[in-house]
């Protein structure tokens, strides 16, 4: 078990390393044949952080283990939302563009929203995968053309970052070969990394007695999103608040369009849906999905104690699904305070605050 634990860990730094290489490669090659920063944000950068999820669904696929690479995407994105925008919000609060509220979290919702419906018989088909693909293909073509409304001082505002006053790392950065060996190194390191983190899971998943659903909604999941915890804190720290949401929001939707549409595309045979998951998880993720709504409506804004209110509903996510898993005598019960006191309690804030928001404006 200690090798496990190792090689864990190597997947871990592996696949943080390997995303941020690719990141910043595949970002900089983007600019270079002229892609605007919007359609770099929302897709290189927010693509890139969830290559991790990408990688380890793929490999989870070809093992044949399937509840991994479906739990990894619905977990990292409820992980998402809850862990990474509360931690986020709690350093502190974030300002939301319009934009956000306007077009990606709709988008996100509706994606979600989908996932859900293909996944009701049971199954998610190849033919589902490929037209979750062409989904985010037309959205990355949505993307391009908004971008070209895009003003000529923001182009040049991102460039200032490659003109001769940079340093001599960031100037190299520029360059196309530099370019392609920051983005093959950083797919050697997700290979690599997703193999030794899957590989490591199921062992884990074995040792423990729980199923490999578990490990994928929880370890994995979480595992996988360290770039994205990383992106939004930092992001947040400097004052950087779009990124921090922009880069939860659009990783949620290619995890969903991209990762799983991939996924399942490559499996030999359609990938089978867990009945826990449809019956649970799934409705977890398009619910917070959801929540994101009122909690950006009002004010356009993430406050401290809405962070809180995340962080505390991730940490019970995750002690319901524990508890599942070793099909706790506590279960019941903890199941009925949730249903019946915190949910209809959170539910009614949101309300009063969306109320509350809509008095405040002017008519």
């Amino acid at each position: 078990m200690i090798v496990q634990l190792c090689f864990f860990g190597m997947g871990l730094l592996a696949l943080v390393a390997g995303a941020e290489l690719l990141v910043k490669g595949a970002s900089r090659l983007a600019f270079s044949f002229g892609v605007s920063p919007l359609v770099v944000g929302l897709t290189v950068v927010a693509f890139g952080t969830s290559a991790p999820e990408l990688a380890v669904s793929i490999k989870a696929v070809a093992a044949g283990q399937v509840d991994i690479a479906i739990g990894n995407v619905v977990g990292s994105n409820i992980f998402n939302v809850l862990f990474i925008l509360g931690l986020a919000a709690v350093i502190t609060p974030l300002v939301v563009a319009a934009q956000i509220i306007r077009q990606e979290v709709p988008i996100m919702i509706a994606a979600s929203s989908l996932l859900l419906a293909l996944a009701w018989d049971g199954v998610i088909s190849r033919m589902d995968g490929a037209f979750l693909l062409g989904l985010l293909l037309v959205y990355v073509v949505f993307l391009i053309r908004q971008s070209r409304r895009q003003s000529l001082a923001t182009n040049v505002e991102y460039a200032e970052g490659f003109d001769e006053t940079a340093g001599a790392w960031q100037r190299a950065q520029g360059k196309l070969p530099v370019q392609l060996v920051l983005i093959f190194a950083g797919l050697v390191l997700l290979v690599l990394g997703s193999r030794w983190l899957v590989d490591a899971a199921v062992a884990f998943a074995r040792w423990a007695g729980v199923s490999e659903l578990v490990i994928g909604l929880t370890i994995v999941a979480a595992g996988t999103s360290l770039p994205e915890v990383a992106a939004s804190v930092i992001a947040s720290i400097r004052g950087e608040r779009d990124i921090a949401i922009g880069n939860v929001v659009g990783s949620n939707i290619f995890n969903i369009l991209g990762v799983l549409g991939m996924a399942a595309l490559l499996s030999p045979a359609p990938l089978p849906v867990a009945p826990a998951m449809l019956a649970f998880d799934c409705w977890v993720m398009l619910a917070v999905a959801f929540a994101c709504l009122p909690v950006l409506f009002t004010g356009r804004i993430i406050a401290r104690w809405e962070g809180v209110v995340f962080l505390g509903y991730y940490a019970a996510y995750t002690a319901y699904v524990i508890l599942g898993a070793q099909s706790h005598d506590a279960l019941p019960q903890y199941s009925a305070v949730m249903l019946w006191f915190v949910v209809p309690l959170t539910l009614l804030t949101l309300a009063l605050g969306v109320l509350r928001e809509l008095r405040r404006r002017p008519a």
